[in-house]
């Protein structure tokens, strides 16, 4: 079993080329998008069709509800089951997507846990039931930790607790005692280049796919169903709406302000692929599935 990576800025072509990359190489495909991982969040993540979904195998889309938790180790463990299917299905594995932080995880890995047993989840759920208690005796013991953490993150409060409470020692103790080991090494990752210029262009005209799709209507079902309180509800696409609807924009300048707001995201993206991958193929989407290609012996053509 092979695998490779595809990334990229928001709207440069990433999902085209995958999928047409997994058709010559025998490969399926795991999604590495911030949004995407939710279902009925389908018009502002800009999924893959129905129709591309049911061409490729796809991993790390429509896996969990918006209100619900995601985080990196959650990803991971993810990635180890689509691992474990690919082996067992004898399949490559492309891992594409814009959220390349989760890329970047991987091959860096994450620090094990202490031992939790049941007695200390329990000990530590009694604790979270004050949770403003709980982060200041956290910030208290360790304020490098807890300084990136919200006091409304229960999520992390709970996870730094839990290493407290089983091991003795601060989470930031901790992870310098047991560092992370890569899970992913010597991996090929392609990074499709495209001129600013033609990206904003691409971002434009997909913005206004986007509405005709019925974005607003999607972002009202969203807000209905889910409230504005889950974390997926502030991603781009969703808030300038919301904003909309608060009567606070015109149309115009809603459609203005994700088509911008989208462009700054797809700037960010880019450089952080570039500063933050070693030995990375940078080139534009038509040039790189050829070389993907010719790296698996395959014509691409």
């Amino acid at each position: 079993m092979k695998q490779l990576a595809i990334i990229g800025s928001t709207a440069s072509g990433k999902s085209d080329l995958a999928i047409s990359v997994a058709k010559e190489i025998d490969a399926y495909i795991l999604s590495i998008d911030s949004l995407s991982i939710y279902k009925e969040i389908d018009i502002v993540s800009a999924k893959p069709s129905k129709k591309e979904l049911t061409e490729i195998k796809h991993f790390g889309i429509d896996v969990l509800s918006p209100n619900d938790y995601f985080s990196v180790d959650i990803f991971i463990s993810l990635y180890k089951e689509v691992i474990a299917t690919c082996q067992k299905d004898s399949k490559n594995l492309i891992i594409v997507g814009g959220t390349s932080f989760y890329l970047k995880s991987l091959m860096q890995g994450l620090s094990p846990l202490p031992n939790i047993t049941e007695e200390i989840s329990w000990h530590v759920e009694s604790k979270l039931k004050n949770l403003q208690k709980a982060y200041e005796f956290l910030s208290d013991i360790d304020t490098i930790y807890m300084k990136n953490i919200s006091p409304n993150d229960r999520y992390r409060i709970e996870k730094a607790l839990l290493i407290f409470e089983a091991s003795n020692l601060t989470p930031t103790q901790w992870f310098k005692q047991n560092p992370p080991k890569p899970i992913i090494t010597n991996l090929n990752i392609y990074n499709i280049d495209v001129q600013r210029k033609i990206l904003r262009d691409r971002i434009a005209k997909r913005t206004h796919k986007m509405l005709d799709m019925g974005l607003i209507n999607e972002v009202c079902y969203l807000e209905q169903k889910y409230t504005r309180l889950p974390h997926a509800m502030n991603s781009i696409g969703i808030v300038e709406v919301l904003e909309y609807l608060d009567c606070k924009v015109s149309l115009k300048e809603m459609i203005q302000n994700i088509s911008t707001h989208t462009a700054q995201l797809a700037k960010r993206q880019q450089t952080f692929n570039r500063t933050q991958f070693k030995n990375i193929i940078n080139k534009p989407p038509e040039q790189l599935k050829d070389i993907i290609c010719s790296n698996y012996n395959i014509s691409g053509r």
